[in-house]
Formats: C-alpha cells, sequence, structure tokens
C-alpha cells in the first residue's frame, strides 16, 4: 500500500506541475499579445478601411488632376474645352 501512495502523490504532483505550465503558457501568450498590440497602437497604422477611403479618395482626385490637366491644355492652345467642361458637368 505504502508504493502505491507515492505513486499516487508523484501522479499529483506531477498533475499540477502539468496545470502549472499550462497556467504559465496561457499567461505567457497575454503577455506576448498585449504587447504585441501595444506595438501597433505605437506605430500608428491604419484600418483596412480606412486605407480603402483614402485609396479612393486618392483616385479620384487623380482623375479630377487628369480632367483638370486636359482643361488647361485646350485652354492654353485656344482649343475648345472637353465638352463635359462646356456644359457644366463633371464626369
Amino acid at each position: 500500500m505504502r508504493g502505491r501512495t507515492m505513486l499516487d502523490d508523484a501522479a499529483g504532483v506531477a498533475g499540477g506541475a502539468v496545470s502549472l505550465l499550462v497556467g504559465l503558457r496561457r499567461e505567457m501568450e497575454a503577455m506576448a499579445r498585449a504587447a504585441a498590440e501595444a506595438v501597433i497602437r505605437r506605430l500608428d497604422l491604419v484600418t483596412r478601411e480606412e486605407f480603402e477611403v483614402v485609396r479612393e479618395m486618392a483616385q479620384r482626385a487623380r482623375e479630377e488632376n487628369e480632367r483638370l490637366a486636359a482643361r488647361v491644355a485646350a485652354l492654353e492652345g485656344h482649343a475648345p474645352p472637353p465638352r463635359d467642361e462646356v456644359e457644366g458637368t463633371a464626369p
């Protein structure tokens, strides 16, 4: 019987050690996640949605710039401006 008690004690200690290691692993993962999130916040990164909005704004600005450049070229060359400019409507 004495041998069985020692094995039970050893199993209990081993089980406690495993539980401790699992808890330690979870705690380290949480700390690593928190540290990574802090770094990301400091980098001041934009979300995908914010990026897409700015990209669309830039595309519209490029198109407007091309339209205005064509208008200036037409005016400098004394040629009639593009038809949408005559009617006062923009694309």
